[in-house]
């Protein structure tokens, strides 16, 4: 008998099983569908002997300290500070906006100062900020949307971004002077020896059996457990009852190319040509040396493992019914992006996990991550 079985070794499942095993001597079961622990998390050296993040890159950033310091526990951590770049007009220009964005694209040469009346007088003032173009057309004007952000949302989503939540694009930042990091938060970082390795620490413990490759509607006839944590699509654990709820997908495209570097910064964007949305490459994010180097081009499509909910308000209406299922199901928990049908940042869906955790132990979440009570100790008491 388990005490719980969870569905999913992502981050949401992991960190519950965790927390659930160590701090409570309880024994879980976690599977996943998936022949690996991780998540879309998961990286691993390829042919070549290359590090690389299988399904994308994940670029640790937070500005939680209780985040941090909790997976600190499971791994060191390489500092790095993530930069990206758009390709447009034959430049490589900083994303998000910058001074030298703007200098770039406009061909000016305006100080911090001068910027911010620029930008407000190419702006489009809207009465109501309804959509992702919305956000954007209201803080840098018309050209710089159709510059950096229209092809890049057509392709990313199948929808134009008129048609998108302003969520999509609401956390993006304007900034006025030259910072070019993608992220201004407090810890960033990437696991020194890589996310699976860091995995593989936290799921090591007595308590905690996985099993891998295993579809949780096979294996859960023939096991026993008092509750069920579920961190898969919400829609698919009731059965589509309201409906299917629409994801984006990706696909991947893997190349090892025969020298050192490829790009000046991890992350290239191409928002107006190709049929791809970004190149990455990898050694930047995993400081590897190696005398060639792995990038990955990324299709979006409709079809195949669900990545992004699509944000639109018809969508979160049918996901609604759904979390009024789940209320009524006090015997299964649902945590992680697929089960609450919310794009959360790695940070956030670990915060997320952990305050699961600390209710169902009925502790803080302060509490519980302060805790170094280990299974056998928990039940030798």
């Amino acid at each position: 008998m388990f005490d719980y079985l969870i569905v999913g070794a992502g981050f949401a499942g992991s960190v519950v099983a965790e927390r659930m095993a160590s701090v409570c001597g309880k024994k879980v079961l976690l599977i996943d569908r998936r022949k690996h622990v991780a998540g879309n998390a998961y990286d691993c050296l390829n042919a070549d002997g290359l590090l690389v993040h299988q399904y994308g890159p994940h670029i640790f950033h937070t500005n939680s300290e209780q985040v941090f310091q909790y997976l600190s526990r499971f791994t060191s951590w390489r500092p790095y500070e993530h930069r990206v770049l758009a390709s447009v007009d034959g430049k490589l220009v900083p994303i998000p906006i910058n001074l030298d964005t703007v200098n770039a694209l406009y061909g000016k040469q305006l100080n911090s100062l001068q910027l911010e009346a620029f930008l407000a007088s190419v702006a489009e003032p809207k009465e109501a900020v309804r959509s992702s173009e919305d956000v954007v057309v209201s803080k840098v004007g018309r050209y710089l949307y159709s510059k950096l952000f229209q092809g890049y949302t057509r392709k990313q989503w199948g929808i134009d971004a008129s048609q998108l939540d302003a969520q999509v694009t609401a956390r993006i930042p304007v900034r006025t002077d030259r910072d070019d990091r993608y992220f201004s938060d407090t810890f960033q970082a990437m696991p020194k020896l890589g996310y699976t390795h860091l995995f593989e620490n936290m799921l090591d413990h007595p308590n905690i059996k996985v099993e891998l490759g295993v579809d949780y509607r096979e294996i859960v006839r023939g096991v026993s457990f008092r509750e069920l944590v579920f961190t898969g699509p919400i829609d698919e654990y009731f059965g589509y009852r309201f409906g299917k709820l629409p994801y984006r997908s990706l696909r991947f495209a893997h190349k090892t190319i025969c020298k050192e570097r490829f790009q000046p910064v991890a992350v290239v964007n191409y928002p107006n040509d190709h049929r791809y949305t970004r190149i990455t490459e990898f050694k930047h994010l995993t400081g590897q040396i190696h005398a060639r180097t792995s990038i990955v081009y990324e299709y979006p499509c409709d079809h195949g493992d669900p990545y992004y909910p699509v944000p639109r308000a018809e969508n979160a209406a049918i996901y609604a019914k759904y979390a009024e299922l789940a209320r009524s199901s006090p015997d299964v928990h649902f945590v992680g992006r697929l089960a609450t049908y919310r794009y959360y940042n790695m940070d956030q869906v670990v915060a997320q996990a952990l305050t699961l955790c600390a209710n169902l132990a009925g502790v803080s979440r302060a509490e519980l991550c302060e805790s170094e009570t280990r299974a056998a100790a928990a039940s030798a008491a």
